[in-house]
Order: C-alpha cells, then structure tokens, then sequence
C-alpha cells in the first residue's frame, strides 16, 4: 500500500510558500490553480523546488493546464549533489534557471520535458524526453498526447512519473509514454532527492493538485 508523502493543492501563490525559485518566475492566482510563467525575457527561465527531499521509490503526480505557447516544462526528480548531500548545500555552483547549469552541472537528477513547443523542430514532431545529468544524457523518450493551447482550451492533464528504484515510468492521463530502467551506463544512478517544476519562456500553464506517494 502507498502512503501520501506530500500534497499540496496549488490553489494560490500562498501555496508555494517554502519553495525555492531559480530565475525570474512569476506566479497569480487562477480561478482553477496557480498560474505560473517567467517574469523576464524571452531566453529567462526558471525552476521552483519543493521544500521536501523524497526516496528512491515515489509516484509524483499533478494536473497541468498550458495556457499560452511556445515554451516548455519539465519536471526535475530525484536532485542532489553529485558529491553527496542536497543542491542547496555550500559550494554548490550558484543557479539561475539557465538550463546548463542543470544538465552539466554539480547536481544529479533525473528530468522529464513534456509539453515541448519551445523550438520549431519541437513543434514540428511532439515527444516528451527524459534525461539524465550531469551530461545531458537522453535515455529514454516518447510521444507527447498533450494538444496545442487552442485545443486544450483550458482543459487539465494528469501527470505521473515513478520512480522505482532504477525504474521510472511516464504516463499521461494515465496513458504510458515511457518506461526506462538505469543501467548506470550513464554513470551512478539517481536516488533520493528533489522535485521542482522547470518552464522555458514564454510558456505560461496553470498547476493544481500535487501529490507524492511512497511506493
């Protein structure tokens, strides 16, 4: 049986009080979540944390709502140093919401994008991509069901990623993308850690209704 780790509702900005923003988020109350976009130029983007630090064994999910386009979002899972310890820890490289900083940097984590309509050649041929860093490694990928604004009209998407152990799993509205198992091929695997939602400008979406689960 699984037990609720974590839930939040994401009804207001009040509702992320305690988490941690990289780069110029804005955030504003929607009738139906918290609409989320960036607050800076069309190359700014950012990352919000979850003050939490989960297992290796957790089904996260949450509804998304894309409400303006192009851009992107993503989800980081499973974050720490790569040395050891948390990505808020001392001497860990400052970040910004520049991407870099998050696949070649000094911090290990799993990220999944999803929603992809940031570049033409996204736009052209739509497929939700997992990653592994440090170095950028795409080690699993599959297609994205999700549709353009106009067809979404305000419509909400269930999300879910599982991580068990070595194994994570994609679905959306409970259909599988993807499912992936580390070999370590890529180097050692992510384990404990960190989630945080990631959007690349100019993509505005709506958020509600977080939950995490042990496995």
């Amino acid at each position: 049986m699984t037990a609720l780790l974590y839930a939040n509702p994401l009804a207001s900005p009040e509702d992320l009080a305690g988490w941690v923003v990289e780069g110029p988020m804005a955030a504003s109350a929607d009738a139906d979540g918290v609409l989320l976009s960036s607050s800076g130029g069309i190359d700014e983007h950012w990352t919000l944390w979850c003050p939490e630090v989960f297992g290796d064994r957790i089904r996260i999910s949450w509804e998304m709502s894309p409400r303006s386009e192009p851009g992107l979002a993503m989800l980081f899972f499973g974050a720490a140093a790569t040395a050891g310890g948390g990505i808020f820890d001392d001497g860990l490289a400052p970040r910004t919401g520049a991407y870099p900083q998050y696949h070649s940097g000094d911090i290990r984590t799993l990220h999944v994008s999803y929603f992809r309509r940031r570049w033409e050649d996204e736009r052209a041929f739509h497929t939700c991509n997992l990653r592994k860093s440090p170095g950028f490694h795409l080690v699993s990928q599959g297609a994205d069901p999700l549709p353009s604004v106009e067809d979404a009209r305000g419509d909400f998407y269930r999300i879910c990623v599982i991580k068990d152990g070595a194994r994570v799993t994609f679905s959306i509205d409970d259909l599988v993308l993807f499912e992936w198992t580390d070999d370590e091929s890529t180097g050692p695997r992510v384990r404990d850690g960190r989630i945080g939602f990631r959007q690349m400008s100019p993509l505005t979406a709506c958020y509600r209704n977080l939950e995490v689960h042990s496995l």
